[in-house]
């Protein structure tokens, strides 16, 4: 029986990344997923006869440009359309265009407030302040802080050196982690439609947070960490849906000869004396493996492919105590007609139809939802962010018919009163759908088909443990040096050879491909082999196609 360098749990793409990185340096990998294909929540599908739709992952705004090119994504498949500006809607009539550059933003914001259009410059240049750090610390394996090794000493100094220069906006950083999106932006904005606009991010973090929630502010710069201006591009939809990604990352994995098992749920990891030596399937094959990674969350990780018994009393309550309880659902709609916004003015803009949409009437509305979903209840007014692929793609749609996507913000894991079920997903699917009219009239005679995922739905389609798309809260406890759990950020875990790549580890989620990308760093190191040649994150905007 052969056995590998590297076993790879989940074919997500983390896991697709860290298995890419792992053969490019000349290890033999194998990567067991238990669907019949990979990309985890990063698919495209045909649900319907001609309609192709993003099942989970919408929007591509967060894939590091370095593993772009360092993996040959474009080359491989990967098309970015750049769309329009976003939009938001407000039954008043008026509405705010999200432009890329400060005098045009400053514009819009004035139709709400002379004085938050002044500050929006010093809004916006005090966060492109904060943002160079916050890039770094993407890429930084954590520390642990507690412990009086010498190398983990050492690991500590190291950061610090490469942060010195960060000076006073350590504490612009820290207010960033730990104030509430709301009180954070009212430093700068009055207005309540600009405090809801810029706030409502938060209300669609997957979550159980409000944009009034303490350390909520995180979620305002996470458009910000993605650095546009590399020859890759910027972010924005991508053709034939989020699944082309994932397939890119499969072909360059085979090209590196990553050996891929698919449809193959896996039981458990094999431990012998304390080591991970491979896995155990379902169906009772043994893959034997000199390293076994998770890309599973922490849960999932720590009670089902190690056990219980294996863990300490201190790991086990760490991990049970790791929230992952989301509020976030996705519908995709197969409809005759894209929405019609009663506020959208197209001559104005020049274009037909906007990049997204994001609907949040004001700041109450939203922080009703929230606690609405807490309860266990259905808001009559989620948050929700609206993409419209066939507008700018034309392979998801047959000719004349659309696609509509669906991120909503407030729909809660378990209903008060009963569980979820059909008449219960059709309740959902009908607030979203009067909630569009409310700035879309009629767009709820327009729908044809329509797939609806609760937290409950995104948990048993993607084994996301409580339907949370980041496999746990991004709060200040569960970031960095505490993600997923205390001593075990560093993508290690309490069982020799065995690591974690996913998204419950730092820096979180989003299709991002960090986590596979620094796990295959530390493996690598433990095996005292060389990362393989690769763009830095600092210099990746100087290589071209």
């Amino acid at each position: 029986m052969k056995t590998y360098d590297v076993v790879i749990v989940g074919g997500g793409h983390n896991g697709l990344v860290c298995a890419c990185y792992l053969a490019k340096a000349g290890l033999s990998v194998c990567v067991v997923e238990r669907q019949p294909f990979v990309g985890g929540a990063a698919i495209s599908r045909e649900v319907w006869p001609g309609f192709t739709v993003s099942v989970a992952s919408y929007w591509m705004s967060m894939l590091q440009p370095k593993i772009m090119m360092d993996l040959d994504l474009v080359e491989n498949g990967v098309e970015v359309i750049a769309v329009p500006p976003s939009f938001q809607p407000f039954e008043s009539g008026k509405s705010l265009v999200f432009w890329p550059d400060d005098a045009r933003m400053a514009a819009e914001v004035a139709k709400f407030s002379v004085k938050d259009a002044e500050n929006y410059p010093r809004f916006s240049a005090h966060m492109m302040a904060i943002v160079p750090y916050l890039r770094r610390l993407l890429w930084e394996t954590p520390i642990d802080p507690t412990t009086g090794r010498i190398k983990d000493i050492v690991k500590t100094m190291g950061l610090a050196w490469r942060m010195r220069d960060i000076g006073s906006r350590v504490y612009d950083v820290w207010d960033l982690l730990t104030l509430s999106a709301h009180d954070f932006l009212k430093r700068w904005f009055e207005s309540d439609e600009i405090l809801t606009a810029f706030g409502s991010y938060a209300s669609g973090s997957a979550g159980l947070i409000s944009p009034k929630t303490a350390g909520s502010a995180y979620v305002l710069a996470r458009p910000y960490l993605r650095d546009n201006t590399t020859p890759v591009g910027g972010g924005g939809l991508v053709r034939g849906g989020m699944g082309a990604i994932s397939e890119a990352l499969l072909r360059v994995a085979k090209t590196e000869g990553v050996h891929v098992i698919t449809g193959r749920p896996v039981r458990k990891v094999d431990i012998q004396n304390g080591r991970a030596v491979g896995i155990e399937l379902v169906d009772g094959e043994h893959i034997a493996a000199r390293t076994v990674v998770s890309n599973a969350g922490a849960k999932s990780t720590y009670f089902d492919l190690i056990g219980r018994d294996l863990l300490s009393e201190d790991v086990k309550g760490q991990v049970e105590r790791h929230r992952t309880r989301s509020i976030a659902f996705k519908i995709n709609l197969a409809c005759h007609a894209l929405p019609r916004w009663t506020a959208y003015d197209e001559r104005r803009l020049n274009e037909p139809n906007p990049g997204s949409v994001t609907l949040a009437e004001n700041s109450d509305e939203l922080e009703e939802a929230f606690h609405a979903a807490q309860n266990g209840e259905i808001s009559p007014h989620p948050y929700l962010w609206i993409t419209t692929p066939s507008a700018f793609d034309k392979t998801v749609a047959p000719e004349g018919k659309h696609v509509v996507q669906i991120m909503g913000g407030h729909a809660p894991y378990r209903l008060k009163d009963r569980d979820w079920d059909e008449a219960s997903r059709h309740a959902l699917l009908d607030i979203v759908l009067k909630q569009i009219c409310r700035y879309a009239p009629g767009f709820d005679q327009e729908v044809i088909h329509a797939q609806i995922l609760t937290p409950k739905d995104i948990e048993e389609m993607f084994a996301m443990v409580d339907g949370h798309v980041h496999h746990g809260e991004m709060s200040l406890d569960q970031v960095f040096f505490r993600r997923p759990i205390q001593h075990y950020a560093d993508y290690r875990t309490p069982i020799e050879a065995m690591y974690m790549c996913g998204a419950a580890c730092h820096p979180g989620g989003g299709v991002n491909g960090i986590p596979g990308h620094n796990a295959a760093r530390e493996i690598l190191r433990d095996l005292g082999k060389s990362f393989p040649a690769a763009a830095s994150p600092a210099t990746t905007r100087m290589r071209s196609r």
